[in-house]
């Protein structure tokens, strides 16, 4: 299981931005994060252009595939949606890693015996000001 922002786990930080010009203010080799939307998809354009590792927010199993099409390493989901999701990556042998949104660690566990790749907590996503 893959650990993002947990406490005692050193792990990768996302910067979530909301334009192109923020990518700039992330660091080198950094991941970017943001919210799967059509109003996106230019800076996700962008981001394939040059190769910048990027992770997709999704709410439903249509953004997962669209994501996982567009070459998301990374998808987050609530919780709700994990197992759904975890199963759908699996069907179709996606590259893209899923990550379910957590709170506490105690549902760590839960989600281990889904299968699913990995949790999120929300001290690995840094907000880019625009």
């Amino acid at each position: 299981m893959l650990f993002f922002g947990h406490r005692f786990l050193e792990s990768e930080v996302f910067y979530h931005i909301s334009d192109i010009d923020a990518v700039v203010k992330t660091a080198p080799g950094g991941t970017i994060y943001l919210e799967f939307a059509e109003e996106n998809l230019d800076i996700i354009d962008y981001l394939r252009a040059n190769e910048i590792a990027f992770v997709l927010h999704v709410e439903n199993i249509t953004e997962l595939l669209y994501a996982h099409a567009l070459g998301a390493k990374y998808v987050t989901v609530e919780k709700d949606l994990a197992k759904t999701a975890q199963k759908i990556a699996e069907e179709y042998l996606f590259d893209t890693k899923i990550l379910a949104h957590i709170q506490n660690e105690e549902e760590i566990e839960e989600l281990a015996f889904e299968g699913i790749d990995g949790v999120i907590f929300s001290t690995a996503i840094v907000k880019v000001p625009t």
